[in-house]
């Protein structure tokens, strides 16, 4: 750990505070239908789109029939993404004469992914999809998935915001706003942005080098497994050739991040020099992830008419942040223990620390920043290999999941994932003074508490069956490429990304199974769906409340005291769900290694 590794990550977190308030003021104006300085150019582009749709725009929906257009929309957008998987031969843009994609398996937890923000790939973009299923297809989805977030997140802040309402707003003008005014603007500049740096941005095949020196690897057979002979040596093979792959990268690099979708056009995401080249792409990347949900605290404060109370919000967020990056970068800072003799500390010829897995460009701080910030919201997008991490330094990016990615978070869905654990900190305060709680006006009463349980338990449910059954059966450990609590962690980490909509993998779990492709695309529209509905619940119940002025008894949501409280119930409701887990996988680890024991 160095003073400059510092002072990056203390740069990164005061940039994410420059942005807050003026991301927050611009959503707030978009959002409430106020004049904002891209209204000549953006709302004649709106209202065509309403005419050619069908869509009233002054028509507002009760909380039930805003979850069922969004419903029936992802529904349709996920049907459409799989039926242009399966027939990518035969449409164009497509000049590596790429076939469908196949297994079908593989096409329905691809569509899975991208329908919910999540885009975890079992597969190698650029030697599986089109240039024609990049575009039309996955970077469509990544600017539809990105913007339902962020409508959900403002229909909750409506609940709370409004009084005796039935409604809570309009989904189709919400997610219309959220792709024109939000994502879109910043998109076109971010892409420009990022091809002046190198990202490539073309529609070319792909180009066939000749190598200077031949390279031996691995065979790798028809199994995908890597080949071995009788006597258990690698079955090596003479490589003379590389294929250079490019494409559309920066248009779907930039809405990756600033969507949080993750995923990558390559396979090696943003560590590959394609997607990722400088430094300066690595810190536009990361802080794109969290710009948008450090802005919608702000939007949450001046909506509700409680700026102290947004900017708490934003506190707890921010000190989760800087005690898991904190994790991360002492844990891959000080290197593997298990390497007797080998001198780990940086120096000024050599960074020092696991260097395994990461890009000597971007380093053990920048790839733990990364990490931590990827996990901390649901972006899943990477700069190193998670796999390779040490074990509490690849538990951190777990953890941030297993906590609902509520630290800045995804677009939207960071929002309403911790305006559920304040709904939660606010009852909990109410027990302690023994009297009815209230948040921001509004009696916090038994329904109320009732939805925030049922998501609550809805997310680990679905991950711990999942692990549970794959780590007894050989159709779930026959994919893990680490025996002992490693592999375990491979599996549950898996099933951890697919239900938090994150997409990112330790690397090491071989997912494009049937069970895994199956099993992981429930997984992420269990994540997703049925998480939404008891939250709209929550806001269309709160939108109906009357106001009640606050008395000598009401606890404040505004104060250093609100911002302890609701880290607490953060941190007590992820270890009381997933302690257990944690301690077969990497604790269990950790603990081995240090008394020497490897697998």
């Amino acid at each position: 750990m160095t003073a400059n590794g510092w002072l990056q990550i203390v740069i990164f977190l005061a940039l994410i505070l420059a942005v807050t308030k003026p991301m927050g003021v611009f959503m707030t104006r978009v959002f409430n239908r106020e004049r904002t300085f891209m209204d000549p150019v953006l709302r004649p582009i709106e209202r065509l789109i309403y005419r050619t749709t069908g869509v009233d725009e002054t028509h507002e929906m009760r909380w039930t029939e805003y979850a069922f257009s969004m419903l029936l929309f992802s529904a349709v957008s996920m049907l459409l993404l799989y039926l242009m998987q399966r027939v990518q031969g035969h449409l164009p843009f497509n000049p590596q004469k790429f076939a469908g994609v196949t297994p079908e398996h593989l096409a329905w937890n691809t569509a899975a992914s991208f329908t919910t923000n999540t885009n975890w790939q079992a597969y190698s973009g650029e030697s599986t999809m089109s240039y024609f299923t990049q575009m039309a297809g996955l970077t469509y989805h990544n600017f539809i998935s990105a913007a339902t977030g962020i409508a959900l997140a403002i229909a909750f802040i409506r609940g709370i915001a409004r009084r005796q309402m039935q409604t809570i707003g309009n989904f189709w003008v919400d997610m219309v706003r959220s792709c024109l005014w939000v994502l879109l603007p910043f998109c076109i500049v971010g892409a420009l942005v990022l091809v002046s740096q190198g990202v490539v941005q073309n529609l070319k095949p792909y180009d066939t080098v000749k190598l200077v020196e031949p390279q031996q690897v691995q065979h790798v057979g028809a199994d995908g497994k890597p080949a071995v002979d009788a006597a258990g040596k690698p079955v090596m093979d003479t490589v003379t050739t590389q294929t250079i792959a490019q494409g559309p990268v920066a248009s779907q690099e930039i809405i990756k991040e600033f969507g949080t979708n993750g995923g990558g056009f390559f396979s090696a995401n943003s560590s590959h020099p394609f997607e990722n080249p400088t430094p300066f792409t690595n810190l536009l990347e990361i802080f794109a992830i969290f710009t948008i949900g450090a802005g919608l605290t702000y939007t949450l404060g001046r909506m509700t008419n409680s700026q102290r109370h947004g900017w708490a919000v934003w506190a707890a967020m921010a000190i989760l942040f800087l005690v898991g990056v904190t994790v991360a970068y002492w844990a891959e800072a000080r290197g593997n223990p298990l390497l007797a003799g080998v001198n780990q500390q940086a120096t000024a010829t050599q960074p020092g620390g696991n260097m395994e897995g990461k890009e000597v460009r971007f380093g053990i701080t920048n790839s733990a920043l990364f990490a931590t910030v990827t996990t901390d919201a649901s972006c899943g997008a990477n700069n190193g290999m998670h796999d390779s991490f040490m074990p509490l330094g690849g538990m951190v990016p777990l953890v941030n999941i297993m906590l609902s990615e509520v630290i800045f978070g995804g677009v939207g869905s960071g929002m309403y994932g911790m305006l559920i654990y304040v709904v939660l900190a606010v009852f909990i305060a109410g027990l302690m003074v023994g009297r009815t709680p209230e948040y921001l006006g509004k009696k916090i009463e038994a329904y109320d508490v009732k939805m925030a349980m049922l998501v609550s338990l809805i997310f680990p449910l679905v991950i711990l069956i999942f692990t549970g059954i794959s780590s007894v059966h050989g159709f779930g450990t026959s994919s893990i490429t680490n025996p002992g609590p490693h592999g375990f962690s491979q599996m549950l980490y898996a099933f951890v990304s697919g239900a938090g909509n994150n997409g990112s993998a330790f690397g090491g779990l071989s997912a494009n199974t049937l069970w895994y492709n199956t099993t992981i695309g429930f997984d992420m529209l269990i994540g997703r769906f049925l998480m939404i509905i008891p939250m709209l619940a929550i806001a269309g119940n709160l939108a109906q409340k009357k106001y009640v002025p606050p008395s000598l008894g009401t606890f404040p949501v505004t104060t250093p005291l609100f911002t302890v409280l609701l880290i607490g119930v953060i941190l007590i409701v992820g270890a009381l769900t997933f302690f257990p887990a944690l301690s077969l996988g990497p604790i269990l680890e950790h603990l081995l290694m240090a008394a020497g024991k490897t697998f």
